[in-house]
C-alpha cells in the first residue's frame, strides 16, 4: 500500500478559462476583476457561454497538492466530484498528474461538478464567477480511513469547514492521521470563515492541529486581537504556528523558536495561488525534515514562482530553485 507525504482535502473545482473581451462580460454581467460566488443555473449558463474553453484541476488544497508533486512527493487529494463531464476530468487529470484521487466520482450526484469560470481579458485581468456545487457537500463519509492512515502531513482546507459535514470530515480525518503518528494541519483559508465559526476553528486549532497556516486578517480573526497578541495565543495552544503577511516577512513559531522569512521582491502577474504555493513548498521543508527558517524560505520562493505568470500551478522546476537558492 502506498505511503504519503502529504495527503490534502479540500473543494475539488476544474478551474475553465476562456479568453474575452470587455464587451462580453458586460453582455453576460460579469464584474470584472474580482471572485464571486455564483449559483447552479448561472454557472451552467456561464460555462455553455465560454468560448475556446481550456480546463485544469483546481481548488485551493488541490493546488498545493500539485506544487508538492512538482517537488516530487507522494501525494493523495480527498475531494468530492460528480460522474459528470467535468468530475471524470478532474479525476483523470489529477491522476495523470501523479496525485492518488482515492473518491470515486458520485453517480446519481444532486448536485453537479464544482468550477471556477475564468474570464481572461486582453488586459490580463482575470473574472472569475465559482459554483462551488458538489465539493463543498464533503462528509466524513467520504474520508478514507485507509489514506489517512498512510499520510505524512494532513492538509486541511478552510472553506470546507463552513458546513457541519465538513467539520465532522475534518475531525475524523485528522485524529485517524494524529492515531497513526502522522501530523495534521488547516489553512485558515478566509477571514470571514473564520468569523462564521471561531469558537469551532479555535477548538479545532487547540485539540487537533499539529500546524496551522494563516495570513494576518484570519489570525487577528480568529482571536479578535491585534496580531502579535493572537499569534502569541496561537503559539501556547498549536505546536506550528504559520503568519503570511502581504509584502511583508513570514513569521513562523514553534514552542520557543520564533523565525522571521523575508519575501522575495517580484513585479506580480498574477496573485492567484501565491498561498496555495507557499503552503506546497513550506510542506515540503517539514517532510524532508528541514529547519523552519529552510521550510519557510522554500514557501517564499514557490510563492514568489507563482505569481511571476498566470496560473495557480508552478511552471518551472521549484526544487532546481532551491538548490539555487543552497537549500538543498
Amino acid at each position: 500500500m502506498t505511503n504519503y507525504e502529504v495527503v490534502g482535502i479540500g473543494n475539488a473545482v476544474v478551474d475553465v478559462i476562456s479568453q474575452c473581451g470587455d464587451e462580453f462580460l458586460a453582455e453576460n454581467r460579469i464584474d470584472k476583476g474580482i471572485m464571486q460566488l455564483i449559483d447552479k443555473d448561472r454557472g451552467e449558463a456561464l460555462y455553455d457561454a465560454m468560448g475556446n474553453r481550456t480546463q485544469a484541476p483546481g481548488g485551493s488544497v488541490a493546488n498545493t497538492l500539485a506544487g508538492l508533486g512538482n517537488l516530487g512527493l507522494k501525494t493523495a487529494f480527498v475531494g468530492r466530484v460528480a460522474d459528470d463531464e467535468l468530475g471524470r476530468f478532474y479525476q483523470s487529470a489529477l491522476s495523470d498528474e501523479g496525485t492518488d484521487f482515492p473518491n470515486a466520482p458520485v453517480s446519481d450526484a444532486e448536485l453537479p461538478s464544482s468550477r471556477s469560470m475564468i474570464f481572461v481579458t486582453p488586459d490580463g485581468e482575470r473574472s472569475m464567477n465559482t459554483y462551488l456545487g458538489i465539493s463543498s457537500e464533503l462528509s466524513e463519509e467520504d474520508v478514507p480511513l485507509d489514506v489517512m492512515t498512510r499520510a505524512q502531513y494532513l492538509f486541511l482546507e478552510g472553506y470546507l469547514f463552513d458546513k457541519d459535514k465538513g467539520k465532522a470530515a475534518f475531525l475524523k480525518a485528522a485524529q485517524s492521521t494524529r492515531r497513526a503518528g502522522g501530523k495534521a494541519g488547516i489553512a485558515l483559508s478566509d477571514p470571514f470563515c473564520v468569523e462564521r465559526h471561531r469558537d469551532d476553528f479555535r477548538r479545532l486549532v487547540r485539540d487537533e492541529m499539529n500546524y496551522v497556516i494563516g495570513n494576518a486578517a484570519e489570525w487577528s480573526s480568529l482571536y479578535q486581537c491585534d496580531l502579535e497578541a493572537a499569534l502569541d495565543q496561537a503559539a501556547r495552544e498549536c505546536e506550528l504556528v504559520v503568519c503570511t503577511r502581504s509584502g511583508d516577512d513570514v513569521w513562523l513559531i514553534r514552542g520557543d523558536e520564533r523565525v522571521s522569512v523575508p519575501v522575495q521582491s517580484v513585479t506580480p502577474v498574477d496573485a492567484t495561488g501565491a498561498g496555495d504555493q507557499f503552503a506546497a513548498g513550506f510542506l515540503y521543508g517539514l517532510s524532508q525534515g528541514m529547519p523552519l527558517d529552510v521550510s519557510g524560505r522554500m514557501g517564499c520562493i514557490a510563492a514568489a514562482e507563482v505569481i511571476a505568470h498566470y496560473g495557480a500551478r508552478p511552471q518551472a522546476d521549484i526544487k532546481a530553485q532551491f538548490a539555487a537558492a543552497g537549500l538543498i
